[in-house]
């Protein structure tokens, strides 16, 4: 009679445990590469909203200083104006001074002068509101900027906890890069959806 072959099932039972484990950690980094691959293409799209609003927000700022530039023209063409009709009052005043009646020319170009200030205080003033609205405009798109930029930090820290999560394949490592993704889709989110 042969002899049965003797199996060491401790040792069976060790190599099955190891391939369970094993097994399970396969499914644990396919999960951590899914996750880390929605988590970069966020930050991608986080990335672009971020350059986007800000390349935005350098635009309304420039137009700003153009504008205030204009408004600041305008208002030293006012000045200009009012000082020609405080010259021309002047001389008026010289020639009543003197006895003698002041020529019409010099009344006219007075209420002339003081109706071009009128005009030209009008639309310093109109360029001064569109300064201040694409000001405001930029502002918004920079709070925006912010907003995307954290997110995108949020998730480039999740990236990374998931690359340390596959190499030492602790799941706890892999929540935390979980959490942090999940903080940086509520930063994309805010701006996006206009949250506050």
């Amino acid at each position: 009679m042969p002899e049965e072959i003797e199996v060491d099932t401790d040792k069976l039972r060790e190599t099955i445990d190891e391939e369970v484990e094993r097994a399970g950690g396969g499914r644990l980094l396919r999960w951590i590469s899914l996750t880390t691959g929605i988590l970069a293409a966020l930050a991608a799209i986080a990335s672009l909203r971020a350059g986007a609003t800000v390349n935005e927000a350098l635009v309304l700022k420039t137009e700003s200083t153009r504008l205030q530039a204009q408004a600041s023209d305008q208002w030293a063409y006012y000045q200009a104006k009012g000082i020609k009709g405080e010259i021309a009052r002047s001389e008026m005043n010289a020639w009543q001074v003197s006895g003698r009646a002041a020529p019409s020319t010099l009344q006219s170009q007075a209420e002339r002068y003081s109706a071009q200030q009128d005009t030209i205080k009008r639309a310093a003033t109109q360029l001064e509101h569109e300064r201040d609205k694409r000001s405001a405009e930029a502002d918004v798109l920079l709070e925006q900027h912010h907003r995307f930029a954290a997110s995108v930090a949020l998730f480039q820290i999740a990236i990374a906890l998931g690359a340390i999560a596959a190499l030492t394949r602790v799941s706890a490592v892999w929540g935390f890069s979980l959490l942090a993704g999940i903080i940086g889709i509520v930063f994309m989110a805010i701006p996006t959806f206009g949250f506050k």
